[in-house]
């Protein structure tokens, strides 16, 4: 049979699971999933993925994820490998650590975001052993679960840097304690009810409306369009140079000049957009800058640095990504 096509295109929502390869652990113990929380920062900040709700599990986890740029293979395959690499090396441990591809589900996101992420989050309390137990103790147990990003919804003093809760909250009236209560009155009603997700499932690998599901057919489903999809690494549109310098002025109101003598943050914005959106090589940007090409490299290394520890800086960076998407030829 052959394997479901990955759909990927530019601001495309997911809800991605990855299992142990023949249902084994994937964490031993707390460390793994720290060190698996901090490899699953860096590569989005690395990729510029979206996170809007993760659950770990002993031997499998759920990400729901959007990516902006269309780079869903390229994410996780650093992603994964890193993981691996770093559990193979700690443990001592030789082979594959996942059950496979990883699998990846596209999602309306304009109705099903909501829906998701309390499934994801609602993962703990389906495990056999807790899901015999009494709703109140379901309840105390998922409360108390610490390896989700559930705490930060319920909790605004519980966040992680890495996880955007603004989105999905805003279905409940926007980031504020009151809708974090009518989110957790949501999950506690789905934990009593359950939630069918069968509703928006038309085609096996995607969650939507009707309207949904017809627009990813017949783009990105029909025959002709399986054979003239770009690889992962092409997904989406370049920029001329011109183009990237331009929307970095207008939005800065600084010109090439005064972006070359700056020796901050935006000077090595600009580098990494001619690298992402330009295709330019390391050379071709430090001619730009009047540097060699290994400072290009320890800047834009630098930047993915900064935007893992800065999540205003992450947003910024996401906005000149924005500004440049109505310039893409």
């Amino acid at each position: 049979m052959a394997r479901p096509l990955r759909i990927q295109y530019e601001g495309a929502l997911y809800h991605i699971t990855c299992r142990g390869n023949e249902r084994r652990d994937i964490f031993k113990d707390d460390d793994d999933r720290r060190e698996f929380l901090s490899i699953l920062k860096k590569s989005l900040a690395i990729y510029s993925v979206k996170l809007f709700a993760y659950v770990l599990m002993t031997n499998h986890f759920h990400l729901l994820a959007e990516t902006p740029l269309g780079n869903l293979s390229e994410f996780m395959r650093h992603f994964n490998i890193t993981y691996t690499g770093y559990l193979n090396r700690r443990h001592g441990r030789v082979g594959h650590l996942y059950q496979g591809r990883y699998k990846s589900t596209l999602v309306d996101k304009e109705a099903y975001l909501s829906v998701l992420s309390r499934y994801v989050h609602l993962n703990p309390v389906r495990v056999r052993a807790v899901a015999k137990r009494s709703i109140d103790k379901r309840r105390k147990y998922l409360n108390t679960y610490s390896w989700s990003s559930l705490p930060g919804y319920l909790d605004n003093k519980r966040r992680a840097v890495f996880v955007d809760y603004s989105m999905v909250l805003a279905e409940y009236g926007g980031d504020t304690d009151q809708a974090r209560t009518a989110y957790k009155k949501q999950l506690y009603n789905d934990l009593s009810d359950g939630i069918d997700m069968t509703d928006g499932m038309v085609v096996s690998n995607i969650v939507g409306n009707e309207h949904f599901v017809t627009w990813v057919r017949e783009t990105f489903l029909k025959e002709e369009n399986r054979r003239e999809q770009p690889s992962a690494g092409m997904i989406h549109r370049l920029c001329s140079r011109d183009a990237i310098l331009a929307a970095v002025e207008k939005e800065t109101g600084k010109d090439i000049g005064a972006i070359k003598k700056d020796k901050g943050d935006l000077r090595r914005i600009m580098m990494e957009l001619l690298y992402r959106h330009g295709r330019l090589k390391g050379p071709e940007i430090g001619i730009i800058f009047g540097v060699d090409y290994s400072s290009v490299s320890q800047e834009r290394k630098r930047l993915r640095e900064r935007i893992a520890k800065d999540p205003e800086l992450g947003r910024l960076f996401s906005g000149f990504e924005r500004a440049l998407s109505s310039l893409k030829i």
